[in-house]
Formats: structure tokens, sequence, C-alpha cells
């Protein structure tokens, strides 16, 4: 990772000291290959003001820039900036993507609405990390693979994962956890350590927690075996009108009031954080040795399963292959002198197809023919057309 994201391993008080750039190509036997790099910026709760977006524009002239957003590609050459300490002055969300495999997420989360504790709970490694920022906590998550992405483009990405932040929020961790399952994936969460509290409705994701598991690659595997340990989805709409109708009238009007002005960014997520049905945490206990023998073993039944279909498939198409195989063979012996004026047909067309289609008939031929009588005739065959090189080529390939 360091030689391809040299900014990682600076001490961090090195890295916000200045900006570092990423490399500008990947090196692949003696020389160095294309590359594609995608970065993209976003600010949610409040926009970049002028100076703000005159210092990102010292970092990058050819960046798309806006008050809600920065999106540049790189097929040469490298960004200038160090994205995590832009997303510490300016950004709520940052993703990037390299085609030699490595792709990044970083979120920033107001401090009240997101314990740092727990943050730190569920994101304590190198892959994924957590840290505080004052009034925030950023939470970062890489994920490597060598085998490359060279097909995989980011537009639109972040905004399909971008509503995790929101979810965060408002309470829902499992995205946290989904994190913490990447740690145990790529090896760095001690075989012994317990899982943190598993949220609930782990086993039924939302479309942009999903879409966060495609992008970082976390093992569907080791999400259903983890998901096993999540306890039910609440009455979600149940319990929230009860606590609506709960609230004093006062606070209920100010509390509409303020939804609907909109000042407040986080009002609504502070407001379904209250509301939220207080679920116990699902607490099995399992270590992250057990979660990866679990998957394991669900990820050799499923490919046993798939193999036996496969299996199962390809016998019953050989099967029906040699039904028809018969079929054919005996309408074939039933044309008699017929069938071997067809393959005369043919040949006379003197084009490649056609002599496709009578070395196919002469090989059925040969299973419905007197051996004797077969060889007689291909004989005669060959004397005919010997000069037809193609054709005598076909019959070779096709042992005849």
């Amino acid at each position: 990772m360091c030689r391809e994201q040299p900014w990682r391993c600076q001490r961090a008080e090195d890295r916000l000291a200045g900006s570092v750039g990423w490399p500008a190509g990947r090196r692949a036997g003696s020389g160095w290959v294309g590359e594609y790099q995608y970065y993209e910026f976003a600010a949610v709760d409040r926009p970049l003001g002028g100076r703000e977006l005159d210092a990102l524009r010292a970092l990058s002239t050819r960046a798309h820039i806006t008050p809600t957003s920065f999106v540049n590609t790189y097929e040469w050459g490298s960004f200038k900036g160090d994205p995590r300490r832009l997303v510490e002055r300016y950004f709520d969300a940052f993703l990037y993507l390299a085609n030699w495999g490595t792709r990044e997420l970083i979120l920033r989360l107001p401090a009240r609405l997101l314990d740092p504790d727990a943050a730190q709970r569920y994101c304590s490694g190198d892959a994924v990390s957590a840290w505080g920022t004052g009034e925030h906590v950023v939470v970062s998550a890489v994920s490597e693979d060598e085998e490359g992405d060279v097909e995989w483009g980011g537009e639109g990405v972040l905004a399909s994962i971008l509503p995790v932040r929101a979810e965060l929020l408002a309470g829902d961790l499992r995205a946290l956890y989904l994190l913490w399952l990447l740690s145990v994936q790529v090896g760095e969460v001690a075989d012994d350590e317990v899982e943190p509290p598993v949220p609930a409705s782990l086993g039924v994701l939302t479309g942009s927690q999903t879409a966060l598991v495609e992008f970082l690659r976390i093992d569907r595997d080791l999400i259903g075996v983890a998901a096993a340990g999540s306890p039910p989805a609440p009455q979600r709409r149940r319990e929230v009108a009860r606590w609506v109708a709960g609230l004093p009238g006062a606070e209920r009007d100010a509390l509409l009031v303020g939804l609907l002005d909109g000042g407040d960014p986080f009002l609504r997520a502070a407001t379904l954080r209250r509301a939220r049905p207080d679920v116990q945490d699902g607490r099995g206990g399992r270590t992250a040795a057990e979660l990866l023998e679990r998957a394991a073993a669900v990820r050799e039944e499923r490919v046993r399963a798939e193999r036996d279909r496969r299996a199962a498939r390809a016998a019953e198409n050989a099967r029906r292959a040699e039904t028809a195989r018969r079929e054919r063979l005996a309408r074939l012996a039933a044309e008699g002198d017929r069938a071997w004026a067809r393959v005369t047909a043919r040949i006379a067309e003197k084009k490649p197809s056609g002599y496709d289609v009578a070395v196919d008939l002469l090989v059925d031929l040969r299973d419905v023919t007197d051996p004797a009588e077969f060889a007689r005739r291909l004989a005669a065959l060959r004397r005919e057309h010997a000069r037809k090189v193609t054709f005598v080529e076909r019959l070779g390939r096709a042992g005849l």
C-alpha cells in the first residue's frame, strides 16, 4: 500500500502539514502501465465558501469543483492533495477508485450524533479506522484487490453509498458492523477477538448498505453468517407513531416547524434517534475466527451445491443430446441413398459452410452405414474431390 499510496504511510502530523501526491503509474514487469484513478468528494451538511473553493482549485485546475463536490479523474499524473486532510477540513464524504484494485471510502460525521467510542469499537485497524477531529468523527475504509478493476468506473458510486451516512446519524449502525467484517475479512482482527454488538436487521440491508458492500467487496457469506446473530427489525412505523403521539403539543409543533424550516441539517437525524425504538443489539459473543470458519463452511457448501447443479444440468443436457442424436440417426438411416445425395450436393456448393454440412452428414452416416459400404463410398468421394483441398482437410480433422 505504501508504494501506491505513500501519504498513507506518513505520520499523521506530517500529512497534515502539507499535501502529498499519489503515484503516476503502476509498474508491470519492466515497464509502466496506464492507470485510471477516480476521486470524488462531497459536502453534505453545508456548501463550501469562496475561500474554500479557491483553496481546492489551487490543488487541481482540471477538477470539476462546485460548492458541494470535487470530482477528478487521472489517466496520468496524480492528485496533489491529501484526501483525509481535505475531508477533515471541507468535506463529508470521499470516494477513491484505482484500476489496480484500490478502493477507499471516507465519511465525516458530527460527533454529537455518532459516538466516537462506538466508531472506534467497530473501526480500529489499518484497512478500517476511525478518528476524531474536534466536532467530527471520521471513518475510513480501504479495500485492496491486486486483480484490479480495469473496467470499473467511479461515476455515481458515491451517490449510491452516501445515504449510509444519514443512516449512521439516525442511529443505524449496520454500516459500521459491515466495516468491522471487512477488517475480519482482510485479517486485521485477532482470531480470538469477540465481535462488537450486532445491529438489528443485518440480514436485510438497505440499498446504500448493499452499495457499500459491493464497493468494498465485503464477503457476502461472512455477512450472512454474521446476520444470524442480528435481532429482527422493530416495527419502526408503529413505534415512531407512538412516540410522536406521546410528545407534548408544543414540542411536537416546534419539532415540525424545525423540520420544515430546514435550518438545522441534523434535526431529522437527531429526531430519528429519539424516535428509534430501543432495540437490544445482538450479542452473540462470536469470535472473528468463528465467523470466518462458518463463512468458509457456507461458501464450501454453496460451491458444492452449485457444482452439483452444474453436473446435473450437464448430465441432463447430455441425455437430451444423445436422445436427439439417436432420433437424427434413425431418420438418416431411413433416407438411404438420399442422404448420400445430400452430401454430394453440399460438396458441389464449393463453399466452406457446405463442406461443414457435408462432413457432419458423413460423420453420422458412418454410424448408420455398413462399415465396408461406408469405406467404399468415402474413398470414392475422396478420389472425386481430391482437388478440393479445403474439403479434404475437413475430412481429416473429422477423422474420416
